[in-house]
Protein backbone atom coordinates (compact mmCIF):
# COMPACT_ATOMS: atom_id res chain seq x y z
CA UNK A 1 0.00 0.00 0.00
CA UNK A 2 1.46 3.43 -1.08
CA UNK A 3 1.07 6.54 1.00
CA UNK A 4 1.30 9.70 -0.16
CA UNK A 5 3.14 12.93 1.41
CA UNK A 6 2.27 16.53 0.66
CA UNK A 7 4.27 19.55 0.61
CA UNK A 8 2.00 22.79 -0.02
CA UNK A 9 2.17 26.50 0.11
CA UNK A 10 -1.21 28.02 0.46
CA UNK A 11 -1.60 32.22 0.08
CA UNK A 12 -3.89 34.66 1.36
CA UNK A 13 -4.07 36.39 -2.21
CA UNK A 14 -1.81 36.70 -5.42
CA UNK A 15 1.38 37.63 -3.85
CA UNK A 16 -0.03 37.68 -0.08
CA UNK A 17 0.72 36.60 3.00
CA UNK A 18 2.69 32.76 1.86
CA UNK A 19 2.52 29.75 4.68
CA UNK A 20 4.43 26.24 3.86
CA UNK A 21 3.39 23.12 5.45
CA UNK A 22 3.19 19.52 5.19
CA UNK A 23 0.69 16.80 5.46
CA UNK A 24 0.14 13.07 4.78
CA UNK A 25 -3.90 14.20 3.38
CA UNK A 26 -3.69 16.80 1.56
CA UNK A 27 -7.40 17.23 0.59
CA UNK A 28 -8.44 16.99 4.71
CA UNK A 29 -5.58 19.29 5.50
CA UNK A 30 -7.46 22.11 2.92
CA UNK A 31 -10.74 21.27 4.40
CA UNK A 32 -8.94 22.03 7.77
CA UNK A 33 -7.61 25.38 6.45
CA UNK A 34 -10.47 26.69 4.11
CA UNK A 35 -13.17 25.85 7.55
CA UNK A 36 -10.51 27.78 10.30
CA UNK A 37 -10.78 24.28 11.90
CA UNK A 38 -7.56 24.84 13.38
CA UNK A 39 -5.71 28.19 15.86
CA UNK A 40 -2.55 29.39 14.41
CA UNK A 41 -0.98 31.05 11.36
CA UNK A 42 -3.62 30.31 8.76
CA UNK A 43 -6.74 30.76 10.48
CA UNK A 44 -4.98 34.56 12.11
CA UNK A 45 -3.86 35.57 8.76
CA UNK A 46 -6.80 33.94 6.47
CA UNK A 47 -4.13 31.91 4.11
CA UNK A 48 -6.21 29.73 2.57
CA UNK A 49 -6.11 29.62 -1.38
CA UNK A 50 -3.45 26.61 -2.30
CA UNK A 51 -1.31 27.47 -4.69
CA UNK A 52 1.47 25.15 -4.92
CA UNK A 53 2.08 21.54 -3.87
CA UNK A 54 4.02 18.34 -4.68
CA UNK A 55 2.87 14.95 -4.12
CA UNK A 56 5.76 12.07 -2.93
CA UNK A 57 5.79 8.53 -1.22
CA UNK A 58 7.77 9.46 1.70
CA UNK A 59 7.08 11.92 4.31
CA UNK A 60 10.64 12.10 5.52
CA UNK A 61 11.25 13.62 2.48
CA UNK A 62 8.52 15.52 2.18
CA UNK A 63 9.64 16.87 5.52
CA UNK A 64 13.11 17.23 4.13
CA UNK A 65 11.56 19.42 1.34
CA UNK A 66 9.48 21.72 3.51
CA UNK A 67 12.54 22.49 5.83
CA UNK A 68 14.31 23.70 2.70
CA UNK A 69 11.17 25.71 1.04
CA UNK A 70 10.91 27.51 4.65
CA UNK A 71 14.59 28.43 4.70
CA UNK A 72 14.31 29.98 1.14
CA UNK A 73 13.72 33.63 0.62
CA UNK A 74 10.03 35.32 -0.42
CA UNK A 75 10.99 36.05 -3.97
CA UNK A 76 12.45 32.15 -4.36
CA UNK A 77 8.92 31.04 -3.50
CA UNK A 78 7.20 33.40 -5.19
CA UNK A 79 9.11 32.20 -8.74
CA UNK A 80 8.00 28.70 -7.76
CA UNK A 81 4.58 28.70 -7.17
CA UNK A 82 4.55 31.01 -10.50
CA UNK A 83 6.95 28.44 -12.59
CA UNK A 84 3.62 26.05 -12.10
CA UNK A 85 0.56 28.35 -10.67
CA UNK A 86 1.24 31.90 -12.72
CA UNK A 87 -2.42 32.76 -11.77
CA UNK A 88 -2.50 32.10 -8.73
CA UNK A 89 -5.44 29.84 -8.38
CA UNK A 90 -6.64 28.27 -6.25
CA UNK A 91 -5.36 24.72 -7.02
CA UNK A 92 -7.50 22.81 -4.04
CA UNK A 93 -11.17 24.63 -5.52
CA UNK A 94 -13.88 22.19 -6.20
CA UNK A 95 -12.14 19.67 -3.77
CA UNK A 96 -14.62 19.35 -0.99
CA UNK A 97 -17.09 18.91 -3.82
CA UNK A 98 -15.58 15.70 -5.09
CA UNK A 99 -14.80 12.41 -3.47
CA UNK A 100 -11.71 11.77 -5.80
CA UNK A 101 -8.64 12.70 -3.63
CA UNK A 102 -5.92 15.42 -4.84
CA UNK A 103 -3.35 13.74 -7.31
CA UNK A 104 -1.48 16.86 -8.44
CA UNK A 105 -4.27 16.66 -12.00
CA UNK A 106 -4.97 20.48 -10.75
CA UNK A 107 -1.99 21.76 -11.39
CA UNK A 108 -2.06 22.41 -15.17
CA UNK A 109 0.93 22.86 -17.77
CA UNK A 110 -0.40 25.42 -19.67
CA UNK A 111 -1.60 23.03 -22.42
CA UNK A 112 -4.19 21.20 -20.89
CA UNK A 113 -2.39 18.25 -19.04
CA UNK A 114 -0.94 17.93 -15.43
CA UNK A 115 2.54 19.10 -14.45
CA UNK A 116 4.38 15.96 -13.20
CA UNK A 117 7.11 16.08 -10.47
CA UNK A 118 10.29 17.17 -12.14
CA UNK A 119 11.84 13.62 -11.21
CA UNK A 120 10.00 10.04 -11.31
CA UNK A 121 11.39 9.39 -7.54
CA UNK A 122 8.93 11.34 -6.15
CA UNK A 123 10.08 14.65 -3.97
CA UNK A 124 11.29 16.86 -6.58
CA UNK A 125 15.21 18.07 -5.96
CA UNK A 126 14.93 21.76 -5.05
CA UNK A 127 18.37 22.53 -4.25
Amino acid sequence: MTKSAYVYILASKKRGTLYTGVTNNLERRMNEHKHHLLDGFTSKYDVTRLVWFEQGEDIAAAISLEKKIKNRNRQWKIDLIEKRNPGWLDLSAGWMDSATPPDGSAQNDGEGGPVRNDDETGMMDLL
